[in-house]
């Protein structure tokens, strides 16, 4: 990624960082096919699922089709995510209820004594990983722009197939875009500004909000690509 050319404003550099994000975004994912799509690369993997074919204890969505979500855990990469919202005032109940685990789970692993080995991360698919970045986007608006009423979790109905997905997806993430670049200095450093229901982000300024929904952004579409070359050399054989 270039830098000239680019903003040097706190709300400048955000906006640069996630356009750049969105357009590789939108090449990386021109031609994706529903088998492609919808592709297990190993068994076991959260997708999205007819409802009564759910193997997640969790899974949700409002329509025929749901998205699977196991049982509530901290994975051990977000340790040090628990050790800052500690360390930033957040109390040990409000941290649990964040995560959606019990208070014992929070203090076993501040402690970092006792607390039992979490699950390894679900390798998910294609449509796993737009799904969760549809009804996130949907809702971070919801919660920072709209009225703050609709659960993100009932906002987006999944489907199984690519382009209808895309379709839908895109016009979401370009009004999350066009809603932030009128944000004011003030809204930027406004504590609370959004009040998506399941973060922390009613404790924090709206510009860490913003930079958080950047790096979902970034870190999934990476993700997602790195899916679709595995899925382009699955039957190549080794040289």
């Amino acid at each position: 990624m270039g830098t000239e050319g680019m903003r040097t404003d706190r709300l400048g550099l955000l906006l640069d960082q996630f356009d750049h994000a969105r357009e590789t975004a939108q090449v990386r994912l021109t031609g994706l096919s529903d088998e492609e799509y919808l592709w297990e690369p190993v068994p076991g993997c959260w997708s999205i699922r007819r409802r009564g074919e759910a193997a997640t204890p969790r899974a949700f969505g409002p329509g025929e089709w749901v998205l699977d979500l196991g049982a509530p855990d901290i994975p051990a990469s977000e340790y040090a995510e628990v050790a800052r919202q500690a360390a930033g005032g957040m109390t040990v109940a409000k941290i649990a209820d964040d995560w959606s685990v019990s208070v014992e789970r929070v203090e076993q692993i501040l402690a970092h004594t006792g607390a039992p080995e979490p699950d390894a991360a679900p390798i998910t698919t294609i449509a796993w990983r737009l799904a969760h970045l549809h009804f996130q986007f949907a809702g971070g608006w919801e919660w920072a722009f709209g009225e703050r009423r609709q659960d993100p979790k009932l906002m987006v109905d999944f489907v199984p197939s690519a382009a209808s997905t895309l379709e839908r997806f895109w016009p979401v993430i370009d009004r999350w875009r066009d809603s932030v670049a009128a944000v004011t200095d003030e809204q930027l450093d406004t504590v609370g500004f959004s009040q998506y229901p399941y973060s922390n982000d009613a404790d924090n300024p709206f510009i860490t909000v913003l930079a958080g929904a950047n790096l979902e952004l970034i870190h999934h579409m990476a993700e997602i690509a790195l899916l679709r070359d595995l899925w382009r050399a699955r039957f190549t054989a080794p040289g």
